[in-house]
C-alpha cells in the first residue's frame, strides 16, 4: 500500500511538473513546432540545400551555414515575397530533425546537449 502511495505521489509531481514546464528549451521547442507547422517550405529549403552539401562529399557540415543560405535565397534570390526572420534558436532542431529522418546521415551536423538554457538565447 505505501509503494502504490509512493507512485501516485511521484505521478502527480511529474504530471504537474509537465503541465509547468517552462523551461526555455522547452519553450523554444514549442515554438520550433509552430514555426515548422506553419512554415514547411523552411524544412523543404534545409533538406534541398544540404543535399546539395551532401552531394559534394563532405561528411559534416554547420547547419548555421545551411540556414544563411536560406536567408539569402530568400532575401535575395527570390522575387515578391515577403521577407521573414528565420530564429537562429530553430538550429538545433532543424539540425536534429534532418538527421532523424535519414538516418543514413546521422551526424552530419554536430549537435551538443540542449542544456537547462536551450538553444542560443
Amino acid at each position: 500500500m505505501q509503494q502504490q502511495a509512493q507512485l501516485n505521489l511521484f505521478d502527480e509531481a511529474a504530471a504537474q511538473q509537465a503541465a509547468n514546464d517552462n523551461t526555455p528549451q522547452t519553450k523554444w521547442e514549442a515554438k520550433f513546432r509552430v514555426f515548422h507547422a506553419n512554415n514547411p517550405h523552411i524544412y523543404e529549403l534545409v533538406k534541398r540545400y544540404t543535399f546539395d552539401v551532401i552531394a559534394t562529399g563532405r561528411e559534416r557540415f554547420s547547419m548555421t551555414s545551411i540556414f544563411e543560405r536560406i536567408r539569402w535565397h530568400s532575401n535575395v534570390e527570390t522575387r515578391d515575397s515577403e521577407p521573414f526572420k528565420l530564429c537562429q534558436n530553430y538550429i538545433p532542431y532543424y539540425s536534429r530533425l534532418f538527421m532523424e529522418d535519414f538516418p543514413e546521415h546521422r551526424g552530419f551536423f554536430s549537435t551538443n546537449a540542449l542544456g537547462k538554457k536551450g538553444p542560443r538565447q
